[in-house]
């Protein structure tokens, strides 16, 4: 008796949703993704052999040729936070708009009010507007450096709450010019000390090992 053969079929696999869902995706990231904003200061700091990196939630202070002091500190409701002690301790008054437009600039460096006219600004204001800027003050008679420390701190740790592991604690990080005034570094580290923070990093650009 012959064999009975079977027709041999050639699978088909319909891609028209694959293909549906990855627009889909493109379009969702390029809807809500957020670049970030430009470093309003250029600095070129020292190099050093350390291949330590910075973690990703750190406070960073930058200390630009000039020896104006810049201040970072990410997240939308950590900086929320963080202005609002600032508004109230400067008696100022801050729009919603700019308080939202606060919570995603990024770097920044001027006085509490001068922020006030900064962030109604355009892209080219703004630009024009850093140029200008002193940087915040630092000195003993107007430290707003300290104050922007101090309720970063505050604002973290209302944020974390009690008992936050040791990797999660807020890191500090200082960013200073190979130009800089060394004085300018020294007051700024003598700031964190005033803050009660004695632990931080100096971030550097790494260099080649001369013993490897």
């Amino acid at each position: 008796m012959p064999k009975v053969k079977m027709p041999k079929k050639s699978p088909s696999l319909d891609m028209t949703p694959m293909v549906d869902l990855a627009f889909l995706l493109v379009t969702f990231f390029m809807l809500t993704t957020q670049f970030r904003p430009d470093e309003p200061v250029v600095v070129d700091s020292p190099s050093s052999i350390s291949e330590k990196i910075l973690p990703d939630k750190v406070m960073l202070i930058t200390i630009d040729s000039t020896n104006r002091v810049f201040f970072n500190l990410e997240g939308k409701e950590i900086r929320t936070k963080m202005l609002n002690q600032m508004i109230s301790k400067n008696h100022e008054t801050f729009d919603e708009k700019s308080i939202n437009q606060f919570a995603l600039l990024g770097t920044f460096g001027m006085t509490v009010k001068e922020l006030k006219e900064f962030l109604p600004m355009d892209e080219l204001g703004r630009k024009d507007f850093m140029k200008k800027s002193k940087g915040i003050p630092y000195d003993s008679l107007n430290n707003q450096l300290g104050d922007w420390i101090r309720y970063g701190r505050l604002a973290d740790a209302e944020l974390k709450g009690p008992n936050v592991p040791k990797d999660k604690l807020l890191r500090f990080a200082i960013k200073g010019d190979g130009n800089a005034n060394y004085t300018a570094i020294k007051r700024v580290i003598e700031v964190f000390q005033e803050m009660n923070v004695n632990r931080f990093n100096l971030v550097t650009t790494l260099e080649k090992n001369p013993n490897q």
